[in-house]
């Protein structure tokens, strides 16, 4: 493992295997570490990185506020992730590179290309987080820590963040920089004393801006439809990773594949091979 100071914020990332660069956005939610590609739900059984290190240098990183990156109380958008990996990029000198979203990390992916069309040369969106469901359950539990906070202060969010290793989805009460908590005593101390009204403010920000739609969040389909990037989308089929969301980024991206296969057919022997066929397509 090694680290890179991006922005003011530590990563955390992780060199797999070697080629052409592929720069993976990992799944999990607010928990989206790079152990994930291994271990979080479908990606366990998957082996993506076993295969895709193969042929390509896969670039995984701990995403701000998750895993042992560090992170910073402020109103975070779709743009503070993008920076995060445009910023590793730079520090390992690559100009240009694949890009690979699992679950959440597909709208990073997609907001990367938006910003930065020049430095992507093909999206892979595996299993896109998104649909009513997923939206509501974000809002739920941005609104459960915020009632939290607001009713016990920030030092009661520092203990319990402390008492357990729960993520904010299993325990919304300990939010989304629990992770910073219990790894950086500095930003438990400062954390502890963040300015009430200030942090409701960005909380709720949070939760109506990142969360903005019943479909794959911040990405308006005007800037996907000019998206002129090869793109392969694998659809999920849950609560969270709702089918119409794989069909809203198929419909909008004008040159998108679709991998109309179902989840339970998408298995180490077929995910990683349609995955690779994909990229040694576009070069």
């Amino acid at each position: 493992m090694a680290t890179t100071t991006i922005d003011g914020i530590v990563t955390r990332y992780e060199l797999v295997g070697s080629g052409p660069p592929l720069l993976m956005y990992s799944p999990g939610g607010f928990d989206s570490s790079l152990e994930n590609w291994r271990s979080f739900s479908i990606y366990r059984t998957l082996n993506l990185l076993d295969h895709l290190g193969r042929s390509y240098s896969c670039i995984v990183f701990d995403r701000r506020e998750s895993g042992l990156s560090g992170g910073r109380v402020e109103r975070i958008g779709w743009e503070h992730y993008v920076a995060q990996g445009r910023g590793l990029l730079d520090h390992l000198g690559i100009e240009r590179a694949h890009l690979m979203g699992g679950c959440v990390g597909c709208s990073s992916v997609g907001a990367f290309a938006k910003i930065h069309p020049e430095r992507v040369s093909s999206m892979v969106l595996f299993s896109p987080a998104g649909g009513p469901r997923y939206r509501m359950a974000q809002h739920s539990r941005l609104s459960q820590h915020a009632a939290f906070v607001a009713e016990y202060g920030f030092r009661k969010v520092v203990e319990l963040a402390m008492s357990h290793d729960r993520s904010f989805s299993q325990d919304p009460r300990v939010g989304p920089w629990a992770p910073v908590i219990r790894t950086d005593p500095e930003f438990a101390e400062s954390y502890a004393g963040t300015d009430p009204d200030r942090y409701q403010a960005i909380v709720v920000g949070m939760a109506r801006t990142l969360f903005d739609r019943d479909t794959v969040p911040g990405l308006e389909p005007e800037d996907l439809m000019l998206l002129d990037i090869p793109t392969l989308i694998v659809p999920g089929q849950d609560a969270s990773h709702a089918p119409s969301a794989a069909r809203y980024l198929q419909e909008c991206l004008p040159r998108a594949q679709y991998w109309d296969m179902p989840v339970s057919q998408q298995t180490e022997d077929t995910a990683p091979a349609r995955v690779l066929e994909f990229l040694k397509s576009v070069g």
